[in-house]
């Protein structure tokens, strides 16, 4: 019986982790599509949510079936329930992958970024990328000193954020659409790189049994 049990608790690790590569390359593709104005990556990402949002609903039901039929105490436990939360977070980066392709695709055959920031959207795409790829290797191997550089990438990503906003104060020539599309655009990719950190903070709560605060993880 309990060999049954760690082996569904193996099988949402692996769920988890195949989701963080599907979210990694949904990001990827939706940068590309968003700088390169490219309608067909695009709509990879769009469709390509279905097997992020499947793996987020199985995973879900493995975890609460696990919930109601073990009643797992300590340990496995904190397993299943942070499990659960990190599950949510992957499914959200997914989203906001989408977000972005989205635009690129409304906005097609234009491209949906301006020249101005073209290069601090490519910075962010990059960002990103590097996040979710580390994400994914602190969830594979429970690594806390990697989790710890998280934290600074998060802050590469929030400085770019902040001179998204300085290049649209000064002044902007392109319209209140595209401010709009520009504004969205730098959440997206803010809000992934918190949810990256996010997971990576849960990791370290599954090795060391506390969840570090924002601006502990790299300590």
């Amino acid at each position: 019986m309990r060999d049954t049990f760690h082996d569904e608790l193996d099988q949402i690790g692996a769920a988890l982790i195949e989701m963080s590569k599907l979210v990694g390359t949904a990001m990827h593709k939706a940068t590309v599509s968003l700088l390169e104005t490219d309608l067909t990556l695009a709509e990879e990402v769009i469709t390509g949510d279905d097997k992020v949002n499947r793996l987020h609903q199985e995973t879900e039901e493995r975890a609460f079936d696990l919930l109601a039929r073990q009643q797992p105490v300590a340990g496995d436990l904190r397993v299943i329930v942070t499990g659960l939360r990190m599950v949510a977070s992957l499914e959200r980066m997914g989203d906001l992958a989408v977000h972005i392709a989205k635009i690129a695709r409304m906005r097609y055959p234009e491209p949906a970024v301006p020249a101005e920031v073209h290069e601090i959207m490519r910075q962010m795409g990059e960002v990103a990328q590097n996040i979710v790829t580390k994400a994914g290797a602190v969830l594979a191997g429970h690594d806390i000193q990697l989790a710890g550089e998280l934290e600074r990438d998060d802050d590469a990503m929030d400085a770019l954020h902040k001179k998204l906003f300085t290049v649209l104060l000064d002044d902007w020539k392109h319209g209140v659409e595209a401010a709009i599309d520009v504004t969205l655009l730098g959440r997206f990719y803010e809000r992934y790189a918190d949810h990256a950190v996010s997971l990576s903070r849960r990791v370290v709560q599954l090795v060391t049994g506390e969840l570090p605060t924002a601006g502990d993880l790299g300590a």
